[in-house]
């Protein structure tokens, strides 16, 4: 075991990104379990406020990423120093992303159907950066022979193939395969491949004058969100707490 961690971990150099890591989990899951207190009443937990202000939690958590990530930058990442870094930028990873939907709508919608966003883009980061870990490079650097990686033509083909594809996936409206897709070529594959998602910029340009194309696009996306939706929100709601139930509209009220 100890000769697995020194040459898979500590040699190359992914100490502080493993660190990083469980920094990142480790505090947005008691940063949850926490505000899950606050909300139910119990524990000795309370909001921040100073002056009348409620300070969230993104706040410290900028402060955090700013001098971690500084820091990571001016250390050796085999020193100790890389080390305290990657766990002060996990932190702070960790508070930011934990509030993502309130920096996107610039709007306090922690326990809406919108602060769902956050438990996503989470659960996304911490994927792909295990995915780094496990030494998957972006676009399938990591697949090229030796020979291939001293053909500047073959990697950067390599490179440029991989990025056209997820960016092809992108643009049919699949942001979560696009983004594995980068570390993962064939996941973006399968993206570029299928039929796009309605609305996407993709179905915009191409199936405007392709009825069956956009019928055949609309019932596969209803299918998959039919199947699909009710775990994903059960997920969610297991991992980031149930949202508040949205407040009944008045009639004639919008």
């Amino acid at each position: 075991m100890g000769h697995w961690w020194v040459r898979n971990i500590v040699e190359p150099g992914k100490l502080p990104l493993l660190l990083a890591l469980a920094a990142f989990v480790l505090t947005f899951v008691v940063t949850r379990v926490v505000t899950r207190l606050i909300r139910a009443g119990k524990g000795p937990f309370g909001n921040v406020r100073a002056g009348g202000l409620h300070v969230h939690h993104v706040v410290p958590g900028v402060v955090l990423t700013v001098v971690g990530g500084f820091g990571a930058v001016a250390s050796d990442r085999h020193g100790a120093g890389a080390a305290v870094s990657a766990v002060l930028f996990g932190m702070g990873a960790g508070l930011v992303l934990d509030e993502f939907a309130l920096v996107l709508h610039l709007d306090d919608v922690y326990w809406t159907e919108e602060g769902r966003k956050s438990v996503e883009v989470v659960v996304l980061t911490a994927a792909l950066v295990g995915l780094l870990l496990a030494g998957f490079s972006p676009f399938g650097v990591n697949d090229l022979s030796q020979q291939e990686l001293h053909d500047r033509g073959g990697a950067i083909a390599t490179v440029a193939g991989n990025f056209l594809l997820s960016l092809v996936a992108l643009g049919k409206g699949k942001a979560r395969i696009a983004l594995f897709g980068v570390i993962v070529p064939l996941v973006a594959l399968v993206g570029a491949v299928r039929l796009a998602r309605p609305g996407s910029p993709w179905a915009r340009r191409f199936y405007g004058r392709r009825p069956r194309a956009r019928a055949r696009a609309t019932l596969r996306v209803y299918r998959h969100d039919r199947r699909w939706a009710r775990p994903r929100r059960a997920l969610q709601d297991w991992i980031g707490g149930r949202p508040d139930p949205r407040p009944a509209r008045l009639p004639g009220h919008r």
